[in-house]
């Protein structure tokens, strides 16, 4: 079960592949400057989870507006994620949660899909500039989306 609205968001270093090579991506650094929106996937390279970031990418220009940052987090390796983002063309910054910690943390790892082992469940999170989760979803199977206009509508209240 994903934590709750009013709970304060665990804090997570993971790595992004960057022309520069691994970075680390961690919520504390967007504490005070930006609200954030953390989109946990199952898996790179796979049909929903393609068109979910595709069409977060594709609007993510009203996210800005909204001052918010999106991170998109999988258990794909961040060389994976690398990947895939060029060639889906993908301008999220992606986040390899590769341990399966920050998952568990915010209470969204499956325990087995499709006989893969877990992965992460498709769920989506609103966390305020101060670390409070303002909106907290898990959709009910990996196929379905988040609801994108409630979470728009939770980072408005935000501004």
């Amino acid at each position: 079960m994903p934590i709750s609205v009013g709970t304060k968001a665990p804090d997570f270093a993971l790595k992004t592949k960057t022309a520069a090579g691994l970075a680390d991506v961690k919520l504390s650094e967007q504490l005070g400057q930006k609200n954030t929106v953390l989109l946990f996937f199952p898996l790179a390279f796979t049909s929903v989870c393609t068109k979910e970031m595709c069409d977060i990418t594709s609007g993510l220009n009203a996210y800005a507006g909204l001052n918010a940052e999106v991170i998109g987090i999988s258990v794909d390796s961040p060389f994976a994620l690398e990947a895939w983002a060029q060639k889906e063309k993908i301008g999220i910054k992606l986040a390899s949660d590769l341990n399966k910690k920050t998952a568990k943390d915010y209470g969204v790892l499956l325990d087995d899909l499709l006989g893969l082992g877990s992965v992460s469940a498709r769920a989506a999170f609103v966390i305020d500039k101060q670390g409070v989760v303002q909106y907290s979803e898990q959709t009910p199977t990996p196929k379905d989306l988040p609801n994108f206009a409630a979470l728009q509508a939770a980072l408005a209240k935000l501004k």
